[in-house]
């Protein structure tokens, strides 16, 4: 009654392949041999002149420098589990891995190297150092892909790239060409963000914002009534200012627009412009304009013609000759402040300022501002097809909430400085010549030579060849099989802190490279991970986890559920150790139900007996686990892994190993027909539940569902479908039953029973349909048949049906009646507390909504309580 075609060959010995499983799970016995044999036999293998339909994924490239974080772990689990359940759905799966080069974060490791060798990347030269770097990846890099099989990561390894590889630099240089040819790509002298520390330009998405304490100083510039007043959180860039500017409005400045004033400690005079970008409310009204060192000012100095004076070289070293040359930024802010106090120009400092300050996101670098010539894109027609692609449905984000942040971001891009003043990456393909030519060179043409001719030095921008991955994996610039097959991308998984820096150029490239095809039909985002408390990781906050130190103690399928089941679309994950012990907990009850079922006989063999051949019990658990196929599918559909993994672990522990399991055995202990149908349903039941949970526990579904069926593997087996099977009238059956039995093992606990206490009890179910489960009740609730003589101390009507039980002799009534009224006393306390709390217009009067409210909370739990205990009084024995 689910679909089972194609069924796989089943082994006939099941009570005996029992006997091969240990008695517990122990998930480092499994794993690893486990993966091994996936790869060697090539499940994850994807062919690209398949029949099949195509499901491609490509991974997010981990940095060659990195290891496995609990970031990657949560991500991969997620991709995982789409492509392994694709997979079994008869399509030709790939899921493309490959690292990223890391340009600024490998080229900082390989200097800290030679650092302590005593030498710099200088004493060896671009090319050795290239080579150096090159032998450390050999070495050490990519250690996450051994951390990767850990997981359980289904990728394709025939397939793996590396973003400086031969093909993928290939790829780089064609649509560098293209760029170039096309006019989308052009050197100029602008404004970038420059790290001190790093020694290069980094992209507007690579500045880290926070608020700093700095300092505000208002400086007077001029002299008397032709002075104006500005204000600066950087003293150190007046060196370089070449104007002030009001807005042209300001009736206070009209009458110095077009004049000069002279710039403090320069001698130097500069003129005063009107320029709307001012705000006349802010502050002074007036503004120091410094073209070389801030991205507004040089905007400003290009409409009104200013120079351009850069004061500080790479170093942010002042270079301007005076009492300030060769000071550090930091020192020379001091120092001018202190030369304009002397002089009296210093109106005002306000110290500590918090305002935002930029920061290297890799070095932690406070960002210098700085005139640079550099190699930039031109986004506009490129962000426009971007965007176009998800307003046309080309491209669906999901959840759909967070398009409005992606358009925000498209809509509005600046051009993109792609060139980096580092060694190590795709060096850019342009000459320069003797006489001032310049030359982009494509990937199979000949660089020019002779005298005077050299090459860029720069290199490109890391983000510049991995926005180029959802297709310069697949071959291209090549027409290969595999671009023809699996571009465009399925699906892209990937956080959505990285919607701007990855995604974005992806789409840019794609559609301009492929043709107005975009890289892929859906972008499904996830949050971030975050711990137990919802607090961001952070090794200063000392709340970092390692994951590997999680699959050691707990196994990778603990692990890969606690972040499934936390992956709500778009939402941050916060995870604790004890989430992860209670997913260990679920593995070990999947092993020991399995594992007894297999004991008991349990089989896949043969169809599935008829209906009308199998108790309500039977019918029950194959209603239910066709309706949880079709909710799983669905949820995997809609990107919902929090759901589908909640839907899961309830359908198994509560349903399939509470319920059924312990109902079957009824039902076996009595043997016949209706035993075997047990046996067989019990098999199709572990049979589909086991598949449904493979992608995202892999290793104990495929150490159990093999053992069950004596298939090959469970990674190559069918999904599972949904037959429609239902049967209404068992469920509602069923759901009486487990009130009952609920409702009494309440009773029980309430009144102090041990759980495995017998007690001799009388049932009348007649009229209700539990008369054919009558041995099942019994054994569930460990209830005795009465023998002459019983006299009922306590009846409970549940569902139209009675429970009479004896419970003389089962408890110290005396004692229990002691306890419960000492309880009572208690609750009857608290209830006087509150309500005269409550009753208290005074204290109502002054107590804040959220302590009344609470008040209100533990007034109604009294209330509960004392209800509760005055029935277990009532319902205790006389005597």
């Amino acid at each position: 009654m689910t679909d089972t075609t194609n069924q796989r060959p089943v082994s006939t010995s099941a009570g005996d392949e029992a006997a091969t499983l240990p008695t517990t799970y122990t998930p480092a016995d499994v794993e690893g041999e486990l993966y091994e044999r996936w790869v060697e036999r090539g499940y994850f293998s994807a062919d690209a002149k398949s029949d099949k339909p195509p499901f491609t994924i490509v991974i997010p490239p981990p940095n060659v420098t990195g290891s496995l974080h609990l970031g990657h772990a949560f991500e991969h689990t997620l991709i995982d589990a789409l492509v392994r359940r694709k997979r079994m759905q008869g399509y030709e799966a790939l899921w493309q891995p490959g690292m990223d080069h890391a340009g600024i974060a490998t080229q900082n490791v390989v200097e800290r190297e030679l650092a302590k060798e005593g030498k710099s990347r200088h004493d060896l030269g671009r090319e050795a150092f290239v080579e150096r770097v090159w032998k450390w990846k050999a070495e050490s890099g990519g250690q996450i892909s051994g951390q990767m099989r850990r997981l359980g990561d289904g990728v394709d390894w025939s397939r793996e790239r590396f973003t400086m590889d031969e093909g993928l630099s290939q790829a780089v240089q064609t649509i560098f060409k293209k760029l170039f040819d096309d006019e989308l790509i052009y050197r100029a002298e602008r404004i970038i963000n420059w790290c001190p520390r790093c020694l290069t330009a980094i992209s507007d998405i690579e500045v880290e914002y926070q608020d700093d304490d700095g300092e505000l100083v208002s400086i007077r510039y001029g002299e008397g009534e032709n002075s104006i007043v500005v204000a600066t959180t950087r003293a150190e860039t007046m060196l370089g200012d070449t104007a002030v500017a009001v807005h042209p409005e300001d009736e206070r400045y009209k009458h110095m627009v077009g004049t000069e004033i002279e710039l403090p400690l320069t001698g130097r005079r500069i003129p005063i412009v009107a320029d709307a970008h001012v705000d006349p409310e802010f502050g002074t009204g007036a503004v120091k304009v410094t073209p070389a060192h801030d991205p507004n000012d040089f905007e400003i100095g290009q409409r009104h013609d200013l120079p351009n004076i850069a004061v500080m070289d790479e170093h942010a070293v002042i270079t301007v000759h005076g009492p300030f040359l060769g000071l550090d930024r930091l020192e020379a802010r001091s120092a001018i402040v202190a030369a304009l106090r002397a002089e009296g120009r210093i109106v005002s400092e306000k110290r500590p300022y918090s305002h935002s300050v930029g920061h290297c996101s890799r070095c932690k670098t406070t960002i210098e501002p700085r005139l640079s010539m550099q190699w930039w894109v031109k986004v506009g027609p490129l962000a426009q097809a971007a965007g176009d692609a998800v307003r046309d449905g080309k491209v669906k984000i999901h959840p759909q909430e967070m398009e409005k942040r992606y358009f925000d971001w498209v809509d509005n891009l600046h051009d993109w400085c792609i060139s980096r003043q580092l060694w190590w990456g795709h060096r850019i393909p342009v000459w320069y010549g003797p006489n001032g030519e310049v030359v982009c060179v494509g990937p199979d043409e000949q660089p020019p030579s002779g005298e005077g001719w050299h090459q860029d030095t720069d290199v490109l921008d890391t983000w510049f060849s991995s926005g180029l991955w959802p297709f310069s994996t697949l071959g291209w610039p090549e027409q290969t099989d595999s671009l023809a097959k699996f571009y465009p991308n399925s699906v892209l998984v990937t956080g959505y802190d990285i919607l701007f820096f990855w995604v974005a150029r992806m789409m840019m490239f794609g559609l301009y490279a492929m043709d107005g095809t975009p890289p892929f039909h859906t972008i499904a985002l996830h949050g971030m991970v975050r711990d137990q408390n919802g607090k961001k990781m952070s090794k200063s906050f000392g709340n970092v986890v390692n994951p590997l130190d999680w699959m050691d103690k707990y196994g990778s399928d603990a692990l890969r559920f606690t972040l499934a089941r936390g992956a709500n679309p778009g939402v941050d994950v916060p995870i604790g150790e004890d989430w992860v012990q209670a997913a260990r907990n679920f593995a070990n009850k999947i092993w020991n139900a399995t594992r007894f079922a297999l004991m008991n006989g349990a089989t896949v063999e043969g169809p599935l007996p008829a209906p009308e051949e199998l108790t309500a019990s039977d019918r029950w658990i194959l209603s239910r686990l066709n309706s949880t196929v079709a909710e799983v599918d669905g949820l995997y559909e809609d990107y919902q892994f929090s759901k589908l993994s909640e839907a899961l672990y309830h359908f198994a522990w509560d349903e399939v190993f509470d319920w059924y399991v312990e109902l079957s055995k009824t039902t076996l202990a009595k043997g016949g027909p209706q035993a075997d149908a047990a046996r067989r349903v019990l098999g199709e039941v572990l049979d589909v539940t086991l598949r449904l949970l493979h992608p995202i526990v892999p290793f104990v579904t495929e150490t159990l569902w093999t053992t069950l069926t004596g298939a090959e593997s469970v990674v190559i087996a069918d999904w599972p479908q949904d037959s429609g099977f239902r049967d209404a009238a068992a469920e509602a059956e069923i759901a009486t039953l487990q009130q009952v039995v609920t409702e009494v093992r309440r009773f029980r606990t309430d009144q102090g029973l041990k759980p495995g206490q017998r007690v001799p009890a009388k049932l009348e179910l007649g009229g209700t349909t539990l008369e054919a489960h009558e041995d099942a009740i019994r054994s569930l609730l460990r209830l005795t048949v009465p023998e002459e003589g019983f006299s009922a101390t306590a009846s409970l009507p549940v569902a139209g049906a009675t429970v009479a039980l004896d419970l003389s002799g089962t408890i110290d009534v005396a004692a229990e009646r002691k306890r419960l009224a000492k309880d009572l006393a208690a609750a009857e306390k608290e209830k006087a507390q509150t309500t005269a709390k409550l009753g208290n217009e005074a204290f109502l009067a002054k107590a804040p909504d959220e302590v009344v409210a609470k008040i209100k909370v533990r007034q109604e739990a009294a209330e509960a309580d004392i209800a509760r205990i005055t029935a277990q009084l009532a319902a205790l024995p006389q005597g």
